[in-house]
């Protein structure tokens, strides 16, 4: 796998706003959840703000490690799974959050342990699209997005002098 072409940064106001739209469109679905799994790391951020949205107290991570390098996707290893407990009939009613589905391997993974549950992510790839019941933007598979989280303030080289943001 080659570096993405194009590059989507987001800021901290715009995830925000993106996941609070996705909080929207979940309480349009007029169900009310049993519990959140968010997919450990990216899941984080949009799980604290969505289960505010909708009120859900009972938060459960699961953990899939996949970008090992931050350019190719290595081996899924699950690392921390999810409670027999939310697994009861197949996670009917349970919310399963994620910030991002590029490939769609690690959600297959989340998938395969909670069928009946509901998946959201903030954005969906092309690939990972299928996966993936509720989402806010889809980008091409050839962007790679920049999370507030994985940036730092640094000075930006303008565009007309070569630079890539």
């Amino acid at each position: 796998m080659s570096l993405p072409e194009k590059a989507f940064p987001v800021s901290w106001d715009q995830f925000h706003r993106d996941a609070r739209a996705l909080a929207w469109r979940l309480a349009g679905e007029g169900r009310e959840w049993k519990a959140m799994v968010c997919i450990t790391r990216g899941g984080l951020v949009p799980a604290a703000i969505i289960c505010r949205e909708l009120g859900i107290r009972l938060i459960e991570t699961v953990c899939v490690a996949s970008y090992h390098d931050y350019v190719e996707q290595g081996q899924m290893v699950v690392i921390k799974g999810i409670s027999e407990e939310l697994k009861a009939d197949g996670g009917r009613d349970i919310l399963i959050v994620d910030d991002l589905t590029d490939t769609g391997k690690t959600a297959a993974i989340v998938r395969e342990m909670l069928p009946n549950a509901h998946f959201a992510a903030v954005y969906a790839k092309p690939k990972g699209r299928p996966m993936v019941d509720t989402f806010v933007t889809e980008v091409s598979q050839d962007t790679w997005i920049y999370f507030p989280w994985d940036m730092g303030f640094t000075y930006q080289e303008p565009i007309a002098k070569g630079g890539r943001s």
